[in-house]
């Protein structure tokens, strides 16, 4: 065999190995995964985002009255679980946030509301919610991570 030959054999060889310990290399946004609500609150989870981490932040700090049911940080999705204000015993609310963007802008953000009442026979069913309640929300977000943006950027 050619000394080229060999060479260029051998530089093969290595290429190969060297994308195969590549390969090997975790993906951090696994381990992030498994951090809890409080460190992507704090930031301290946010290299696993996609999302505009202040407006995570700022969704969770506004609706944290509400039990949450799901939040996942890489797909900007947090789903609360119903919650009955103990003052109107006879109706209960749910919201869902997508963020959608890694900027921080109004159309990077929705919130869905929902809304069920309690009939006499104490089942609840499906009622109707003002439009204006999923804005307010959404403005309530923008506002607060606005204010965290700003924070970090007077520090």
């Amino acid at each position: 065999m050619k000394p080229e030959k060999r060479t260029i054999i051998k530089l093969l060889a290595m290429a190969g190995a060297a994308a195969a310990l590549a390969a090997c290399g975790g993906n951090r946004a696994d381990a992030d995964r498994n951090a809890t609500l409080a460190d992507y609150k704090s930031g301290r989870g946010a290299q696993a985002t996609t999302v505009n981490r202040y407006l995570w932040a700022a969704s969770l700090e506004t609706l944290d009255f509400l039990p949450v049911f799901s939040a996942d940080p890489i797909a900007g999705l947090i789903i609360t679980e119903w919650y009955v204000n103990p003052e109107i015993p006879n109706e209960r609310f749910k919201t869902n946030v997508y963020i959608l963007d890694s900027a921080l802008r109004a159309d990077a953000l929705r919130v869905s509301v929902f809304r069920q009442a309690r009939d006499e026979a104490g089942a609840w069913n499906d009622a109707s919610v003002n439009p204006a309640t999923a804005r307010e929300i959404e403005n309530a977000i923008l506002t607060r991570a606005r204010q965290l943006r700003l924070n970090v950027l007077g520090d």
